[in-house]
């Protein structure tokens, strides 16, 4: 996995080496002689040890957890087992969107409210989207129309012929 970055496996065996692989990318970020051979004593190869404490260490650096992923990728054939992909998070270029592709975010607000507490006179209309087979919901504020003098005209008719 760790020479990988990437490798294709049952569901339940996915879900299993994240356990233990998780808390060795932990320590590989604090590279000590200690933890080089704590890591060690479990995976029991050099090559793994030195991808682990360079190239993987620089690019999780600044995460704070939840290393890897897990994307289910159907039934294999044979005998139905759900398979997965498990990877590192921080290595696929498709999903991890900083730099350049990396699109600007809205901020949310909850019905209508802008700042401390603050409402405003628009009314919050959600309204969703479906990306990915993901569904979004995103909180847009349209204005309130203000009633026109016609309007105030028509009512005052509406007044004097009751």
């Amino acid at each position: 996995m760790i020479t990988y970055k990437r490798i294709t496996t049952t569901l339940a065996k996915a879900k299993a080496l994240r356990v233990h692989a998780e808390p060795l990318i932990t320590k590989s970020k604090d590279d000590t002689t200690h933890n080089r051979r704590v890591v060690f004593s479990y995976l029991q190869n050099k090559e793994a040890i030195k991808e682990l404490f360079g190239v993987v260490r620089e690019k999780i650096a600044d995460r704070p957890g939840g290393y890897l992923r897990i994307i289910k990728i159907g039934h294999r054939k044979s005998d139905g087992a759900e398979m997965a992909m498990i990877e590192f998070v921080d290595f696929n270029e498709v999903y991890n969107l900083d730099g350049a592709g990396k699109t600007a975010k809205k901020s949310r607000r909850r019905r209508g409210t802008s700042g401390k507490g603050k409402s405003t006179d628009t009314p919050a209309v959600a309204t969703e989207t479906v990306v990915d087979d993901v569904a979004e919901t995103v909180i847009e504020d349209y204005p309130i129309d203000e009633p026109d003098a016609a309007d105030e005209a028509t009512e005052e008719s509406k007044e004097e012929n009751q």
